[in-house]
């Protein structure tokens, strides 16, 4: 497994008032999504059990997953982890100002399994750095196993050379 990152260059500003600061930021690249049909298609293939008997099974599954998680239950992913559904609120002293108007957000928690955060730590990092005109400046390949820390010098100055991997500069 390998996670594709790009690192663009963003004017950023701390503060109203400032002219702000060119930044790379970070984030992962985000892949097309794929179809019901597409996954229903590989799971056949996988499996061996018709598309007909996985698409069933798959309106199923989502509708089971769905009920529950809306009575209050965390539901398993199989291989992936659980879900669950979650508000963000604000707080209030007095009991009698208690309303539903206080939910700010509604929102899907999701809490992975130890197998997929231990895949996640080995995989293999690939940044794309691009700066603010669209151009490809810089790519780093790390094939390290969650090495995400610079080396520290005799002072305490984090180096400027990474830790492991192949850096190519263009």
């Amino acid at each position: 497994m390998a996670i594709k990152i790009k690192a663009v260059e963003r004017l950023l500003k701390f503060d109203k008032n400032s002219e702000g600061e060119y930044r790379y930021v970070m984030s992962a690249e985000l892949y097309n999504k794929l179809s019901q049909a597409k996954v229903i298609q590989e799971a056949a293939l996988r499996s061996g059990i018709s598309k007909g008997a996985i698409s069933a099974a798959w309106e199923a599954i989502g509708d089971v997953i769905k009920t529950w998680a809306t009575e209050g239950h965390s539901v398993v992913i199989p291989g992936l982890g659980t879900m669950r559904f979650g508000v963000r609120s604000t707080s209030v002293q007095d009991v009698n100002d208690v309303a539903a108007d206080l939910i700010t957000a509604r929102r899907v928690i999701f809490t992975p399994s130890v197998d997929i955060k231990e895949e996640l730590a080995k995989a293999s990092i690939s940044i794309t750095c691009i700066d603010r005109n669209g151009e490809i400046v810089k790519r780093v390949n790390s094939d390290d196993e969650a090495e995400v820390e610079a080396p520290e010098t005799e002072e305490g100055d984090v180096e400027d050379v990474p830790s492991s991997g192949d850096n190519t500069e263009l």
